[in-house]
């Protein structure tokens, strides 16, 4: 992964892994899109003549592919980038706003991961703590966190 290049990326620094949260986290598009399908069979079943109705049902579904996709498209563009140095965070919080955050490795104290019940560990997602002097970086249904713990307790041996 010595070839991945990201904005912000400092001389000499090299990306160990990336990793993002549990596919499950997009969940509320799915449920969105369930919604607007259940709402979009009303009109059919109340008036199931009507030629109308089935415009109406392509309308909701239409919509509720829209919201699927902005949901999955947050759940893609928030990212966590491990290079030899820190630890970026970056949130995407809608179309146009993101947030990032760097923690250094120096400054990690602590790493511990938990799985919090069990419907996480069917789905194979749990949490990963990062303590640090300065507060902790919490990073809650992240999938596989047994192997992302790993690879960062590697990369802090090796620093």
């Amino acid at each position: 992964m010595a070839n991945l290049v990201f904005d912000g990326q400092r001389e000499g620094e090299e990306v160990k892994f990336v990793f993002r949260r549990h596919v499950f986290t997009a969940k509320k598009g799915v449920i969105f899109l369930i919604i607007m399908i259940l709402l979009g069979l009303v009109p059919m079943i109340l008036w199931p003549g009507n030629a109308h109705t089935f415009w109406i049902f392509l309308g909701a579904v239409a919509v509720g592919v829209l919201g699927f996709f902005y949901a999955y498209l947050l759940w893609y563009f928030s990212i966590y980038i491990v290079t030899n140095e820190r630890i970026r965070q970056i949130s995407q919080k809608g179309f146009f706003k993101k947030t990032v955050v760097d923690l250094g490795l120096d400054k990690v104290q602590s790493i511990s991961y938990g799985v919090p019940g069990l419907i996480a560990g069917i789905f194979g997602y749990g949490t990963i703590l990062i303590q640090t002097g300065v507060g902790d970086l919490v990073i809650s249904q992240v999938g596989k966190p047994s192997k992302i713990y790993d690879k960062l307790q590697d990369i802090m041996k090796g620093k």
